[in-house]
């Protein structure tokens, strides 16, 4: 173990970064203040993000040792020598009775840093997180690819968390996940959950999911569908008669396919537009608003349900004219951004200001507002 990491050094300034940098109180102060994340960076204080902002704290700046003490208290120890070798990777660590976190270390001009996501221990229904009704219908399919989608810090984990909880209480069937890290952590209600933490309790997501179908499966949760071979293993899975769900970093129904299809050489693409067409069942492209009087934030979701008519736009190449039957009706329990935002001003949760801001198409969003009032009903809460 090279000496950046040596426990003598570590040991030598703990009971000094004890006094003067507890990281345990920073992790749940965090947590009771519904922080999202902590950034720890050399140099600077604390910092933590609530309600999509950053804010500093009043702690002192960060030195090399305090970052030191981090690791040896925060990391699993035999992940200790893997920093040797690794600048960038994830772990889990958890605060009994208080909350996990997602830990990223990194490296910064040659230091070490952290960013700390909080996840709640418990897992939000989808009626606190106002989520619309039809996404429980994809927890009734007996097969097929559903995809939560958008940027980093959008709530896909929390979103994909919530609909298999709502899974586990009305179903009876075995849920494999495998993650990078593992989040939140499922108990067997209905449902029996299989969880499996990649370079933990597998090497990559192609072998997790290869082993996976061996394992009885109905239902797998893939983290995120990172790469071609994740991809091609996941639709090879939909497509042998399970139900998976996963997520992608794209902001759109569209723009998923199209990051899907793209991901293959372009002699690949058309038979895997077939396995998209044939598996794909639905989209969830989510983006978090700001709550009405500051009081956190609630996803918006686009939902798309895959029709007899966009299965053919994705056969033919036409995926582009998807757009057309993503539109306010509800049709099948599809719903454009636009509505989902429309929605939630009409039950009290965001402005109107926060819907035009969110919008994808604010003009549009404008006139579908017009005339409504700030004082609608109040908060649901």
């Amino acid at each position: 173990m090279s000496e950046e990491y040596d426990s003598n050094i570590v040991e030598k300034n703990e009971k000094a970064n004890e006094k003067a940098f507890d990281i345990i109180e920073l992790l749940q102060f965090a947590a009771e203040q519904k922080c999202s994340d902590i950034h720890l960076r050399v140099g600077a204080c604390p910092m933590v993000r609530k309600d999509g902002l950053m804010v500093k704290t009043d702690l002192p700046a960060l030195t090399k040792e305090n970052m030191h003490y981090i690791a040896r208290i925060t990391m699993p120890e035999k992940l200790l020598q893997k920093s040797d070798n690794n600048f960038d990777f994830d772990y889990s660590y958890e605060i009994e009775n208080v909350a996990r976190y997602r830990v990223n270390l990194l490296h910064e001009l040659g230091n070490l840093g952290f960013v700390f996501r909080v996840i709640p221990l418990r897992i939000p229904s989808m009626e606190s997180l106002f989520l619309p009704p039809a996404l429980k219908n994809f927890t009734a399919l007996n097969n097929g690819l559903v995809l939560v989608t958008g940027p980093t810090g959008s709530g896909k984990t929390t979103t994909l968390a919530s609909i298999l909880d709502y899974l586990n209480q009305s179903q009876k069937k075995h849920v494999i996940t495998i993650e990078d890290p593992i989040e939140f952590i499922h108990t067997n209600k209905n449902c029996i959950f299989t969880q499996r933490q990649l370079e933990v309790d597998t090497d990559t997501f192609p072998n997790g999911l290869k082993y996976a179908l061996r394992q009885d499966p109905d239902v797998i949760l893939i983290g995120e569908m990172r790469d071609r071979d994740t991809i091609s293993s996941a639709l090879k899975a939909a497509e042998t008669g399970h139900l998976v769900f996963s997520t992608l970093h794209t902001i759109g129904a569209v723009e998923t396919i199209n990051r899907i299809i793209n991901a293959f050489e372009p002699y690949e693409r058309e038979s895997i537009r077939l396995q998209v067409a044939n598996t794909l069942r639905g989209t969830v492209a989510q983006k978090l608003a700001r709550r009405m009087n500051n009081k956190g934030r609630v996803p918006a979701a686009e939902i798309m349900v895959v029709t007899p008519a966009i299965k053919d736009y994705i056969v033919k190449d036409e995926i582009d004219n998807i757009f057309r039957l993503i539109t306010p009706n509800d049709y099948n329990g599809t719903v454009d951004m636009n509505t989902s935002l429309s929605r939630l001003v009409k039950a009290g949760i965001i402005s109107v200001k926060e819907a035009i801001q969110s919008s994808n198409t604010p003009e549009e969003m404008e006139q579908m507002l017009k005339g409504v009032s700030h004082s609608t009903s109040g908060y649901m809460e």
